[in-house]
């Protein structure tokens, strides 16, 4: 079955006239005629009664009209996208990013993909680190950004590090943890816990408080930061998150020690995954990107590689001898 055919039997259904449905089509009426044979053949029976100049579909016209229109619209579709794709060299990237980062890290980065490329037409996904990383995997997504900083590294992907952020302690401003600088884990004891579904740390902070005897209650839970923070503000408890997330008026954040919880927060692809242009621009953004007012943490890496490679050499290639003049 080929296009035209299609398109011919579509335009004779309408016109149920050969003479008026050629001249439509720009062709002549044997080739029609001929392409609508070539189709009756194909699907085993004739399309078309042909009575004395009284053209009608058979039943078995009617019966396979809508399924050609479908298929016609779907090819004309098909090539508008691709018209559209080449003509403006869009190019389409799925970016995944993990949910429990604060949007004020990422809305300059977005935008600047988009500012500076404006070829890339983003699909952006908002989901837990785990399922970014399966995703990804998965082809689902391009890249994606996330932490998740209590699972080893997966071989099959590569982790370029933009920024680390420790955790804190989000309270109320009249709490009694708020007046020190930092609190302590057993500072918590017996304290109200709002707890965050999409926790990186919750089960190595779950054995921390457990192995130093600060029991805390869960008294609410949800995967949304700004519900946590706005429950620690009405005084129902208090919640950890990271630095960057606690920002609300009416909650105070103080750096959690004893221990100190970080994560490392990275762009990532998968090994050897060919990929478009456009994944190269949302790689570049990144490196060119200040996260938190400094470099991003790959961009530093390589710059202190280079700088010690080059003290290196310096170190181990001979110094040349100064020369001396001989006295007249």
């Amino acid at each position: 079955m080929q296009m035209h055919q299609v398109r011919y039997f579509l335009v004779l259904a309408e016109e149920l006239n050969f003479t008026r449905s050629a001249a439509r089509s720009h062709v002549a009426q044997p080739s029609l005629t001929r392409a609508i044979k070539a189709l009756e053949e194909e699907l085993g029976g004739a399309l078309f009664h042909r009575d004395h100049g009284n053209t009608r579909l058979t039943d078995l016209g009617k019966l396979v009209h809508p399924y050609l229109e479908d298929v016609y619209r779907g090819a004309e579709n098909a090539r508008r996208k691709a018209r559209e794709f080449t003509g403006n060299r869009l190019m389409p990237l799925r970016l995944g990013l993990m949910c429990t980062i604060a949007p004020t890290q990422l809305l300059d980065f977005v935008h600047a993909v988009q500012l500076s490329h404006p070829m890339v037409r983003l699909q952006i996904i908002d989901d837990a680190a785990a399922r970014l990383q399966e995703r990804l995997l998965a082809g689902d997504l391009d890249v994606a950004v996330y932490a998740m900083p209590e699972v080893p590294p997966d071989p099959r992907l590569h982790y370029l590090p933009l920024y680390r952020e420790r955790f804190v302690i989000v309270v109320r401003p009249d709490h009694r943890l708020a007046v020190g600088k930092q609190v302590c884990v057993r500072d918590l004891d017996g304290e109200p816990y709002l707890s965050r579904v999409n926790c990186e740390f919750d089960g190595p902070a779950t054995r921390v408080f457990e192995e130093q005897r600060a029991n805390c209650a869960t008294v609410y839970e949800s995967d949304r930061d700004d519900w946590i923070l706005a429950m620690a503000a009405a005084g129902i408890g208090f919640g950890f998150m990271p630095e960057h997330s606690a920002r609300h008026p009416g909650v105070v954040a103080l750096p959690l020690v004893e221990p100190e919880f970080w994560r490392e927060v990275a762009l990532v692809t998968v090994c050897g995954r060919q990929y478009s242009a456009a994944a190269g621009s949302i790689v570049r953004e990144a490196m060119r990107k200040r996260w938190n007012g400094k470099a991003a943490l790959a961009v530093v890496a390589v710059k202190n590689a280079a700088s010690a490679e080059k003290t290196s050499a310096g170190r181990s290639s001979p110094g040349r001898r100064p020369r001396v003049r001989a006295a007249n």
